[in-house]
């Protein structure tokens, strides 16, 4: 039965305000009526629990026409996601129908990450089709999760579905994170965290304010990583159990991981995600795999993290204007495929395609006493630091999962470690446009069987802030003197004038990344920590540089 939803003073205030900030399209009507826990039956008898948001009045559209949002979570109806995927897009004139994943507040059967999801997905849809009052066009939204729930049914989703909007997510999720030889243990240690937990009394406060870190911290510092789960939870994790047992490539994730089938989409897509989200880079290739099938998608990339709100409201307003014009069987206005947020300048800029064209590669390389230069160094002495896995180098800022201390930060306190070398570039001139891929080529030289390389992009400025743009880290095998390529998170920056580029080298950022111990052995099991004593080569033979998308 629909009911009007109870509000109190605070919340309608919180409410508005929430709209607001977000900068949403002006709400159509603030009346409309949700009904919680509808069964929704899938093929092997599972019942999941569903709400239906709608509104109770329209522009004059019939309310059983209007579009529907079909949002598939397993984070819960209730909370700041269930508000703005819910009432927030019901007040702008569409229904909305916010599943639970299977195991969790309230649906049937067991909770297995992502799993099941492409099977419930479409089930839900042909549901759905039988409903009375959905006879409007579908558009598929969320964000994170409940965007992979969009990836998991795209190839074939029924022709009611009209459009999708994944936003800060990808067509494999968690894969992304599970590349060979290293792990990201704080992103996927706080997910097990938050959804083991999210069930709890008063779990979202808990979250919100930060109150179990200290114990997800302690957790992380845990030896050997097969164990993390157990100091974390006090019972094994099976999805921690097997991102740790199964890397990207591994077979055992053939039906998790959507991304071979993203070229065989046909619903319009409409990406959004930031510059220092998780799911960054994965998000550029399923817009270059829609790009190359011929398939039209749009892109929008903005200063955000993966927990930023802003974010979540540029999603939202590409739901209810693009996509809900797409579902009403008319035309978006026209727009370039490719909308970014160019950082240092605050600006936003218009292409026609990713990577834009018109920004050739650009070497700056890394010389002797920590300067960039363009040019390279003849002859110069390698360059040296020592790394001990029992007081690893920190993270600091980039991209996080959650809200604590992501995107662009002050790393003076970093840059000050003495395991952590910079190379500094004389002050601009004149502005420095980078959009596109970045890229390093670093020659090293290590005294243990394993390390890892930390590579990171900085604006330093004029008084001598630096600031973070892009990084990554890869793990090394030293074979000798051994050449290292680091693929960089990609950006859209301008180092003003006056300003000057800086490239930081370390071989760790923990807890964001688990520690390299030096020894070898799998990083699952490894327990015994190394002092790495490491070389980084930057002579003509060995051109150690960092390759900028430059204009």
């Amino acid at each position: 039965m629909s009911t009007r939803p109870k509000r109190n003073f605070a919340t309608k205030l919180a409410g508005r305000l929430g709209q607001r900030m977000l900068k949403l399209p002006p709400a159509i009507t603030r009346d409309v009526t949700v009904e919680r826990d509808i069964p929704v039956t899938v093929d092997d008898g599972v019942s999941l629990l569903a709400d239906h948001w709608a509104p109770a009045s329209s522009d004059g559209t019939p309310l059983d026409r209007l579009p529907t949002v079909v949002v598939r979570t397993a984070y819960g109806p209730g909370g700041p996601l269930g508000w703005m995927y819910g009432r927030a897009v019901a007040e702008r004139g569409m229904h909305v129908l916010m599943v639970r994943s299977r195991g969790t507040f309230g649906s049937g059967g067991e909770f297995l990450a992502m799993r099941h999801e492409r099977e419930d997905g479409l089930a839900t849809l042909r549901w759905l089709a039988g409903q009375p009052w959905a006879k409007g066009g579908v558009v598929l939204a969320g964000s994170s999760y409940f965007g992979y729930t969009q990836w998991a049914i795209a190839a074939e989703a029924p022709l009611q579905v009209k459009a999708m909007v994944p936003h800060i997510s990808s067509s494999r999720l968690a894969l992304t994170l599970l590349r060979p030889g290293r792990f990201e243990l704080d992103t996927l240690t706080n997910w097990v965290w938050n959804t083991e937990t999210q069930e709890r009394p008063r779990a979202l406060l808990r979250s919100m304010v930060g109150l179990d870190r200290k114990h997800v911290a302690a957790a992380m510092n845990t030896l050997p990583l097969v164990d993390v789960d157990k100091a974390l939870l006090g019972h094994e994790s099976p999805f921690f159990q097997e991102t740790l047992r199964y890397d990207q490539n591994d077979p055992y994730w053939k039906d998790e991981d959507h991304s071979s089938t993203v070229g065989d989409v046909t619903v319009p897509v409409s990406s959004i995600t930031g510059w220092y989200d998780i799911f960054l880079t994965d998000q550029l290739r399923d817009f270059q795999a829609l790009a190359a099938a011929g398939r039209n998608p749009r892109l929008t990339v903005g200063p955000w993290w993966h927990a930023d709100a802003v974010g979540m409201g540029a999603a939202i307003e590409q739901v209810v204007s693009w996509g809900a014009t797409l579902a009403r069987g008319e035309q978006p206005a026209g727009r370039a495929p490719v909308r970014l947020f160019v950082m240092g300048i605050k600006q936003w800029r218009d292409f026609d395609q990713w990577p834009p064209a018109g920004y050739p590669q650009q070497r700056w390389h890394l010389r002797s006493g920590g300067t960039l230069e363009r040019g390279m160094n003849p002859a110069s002495p390698p360059t040296t630091f020592t790394y001990d896995p029992n007081d690893p180098t920190p993270a600091l800022g980039g991209p996080k999962l959650d809200a604590n201390g992501p995107g662009p930060k002050d790393n003076r306190p970093l840059e000050k470690r003495a395991d952590v070398l910079t190379f500094t570039s004389p002050v601009l001139a004149a502005d420095l446009e980078i959009i596109g891929e970045v890229a390093a080529e670093v020659w090293l030289r290590a005294d243990r069987p394993s390390c890892d390389l930390f590579v990171r992009l900085c604006d330093v400025d004029e008084r001598g802030k630096s600031i973070n743009i892009c990084d990554d880290l890869v793990t090394v095998r030293p074979d000798g003197i051994t050449k290292v390529a680091v693929q960089l998170s990609p950006t859209a920056y301008v180092f003003r004038r006056g300003h000057r580029l800086r490239v930081q080298v370390s071989a760790g950022a923990f807890p964001r990344f688990a520690r390299n111990l030096g020894g070898g052995e799998p990083v699952a099991t490894a327990t015994t920590a190394h002092v790495t004593h490491i070389e980084i080569l930057h002579d003509d033979a060995h051109p150690s540089a960092v390759m900028l998308p430059a204009n």
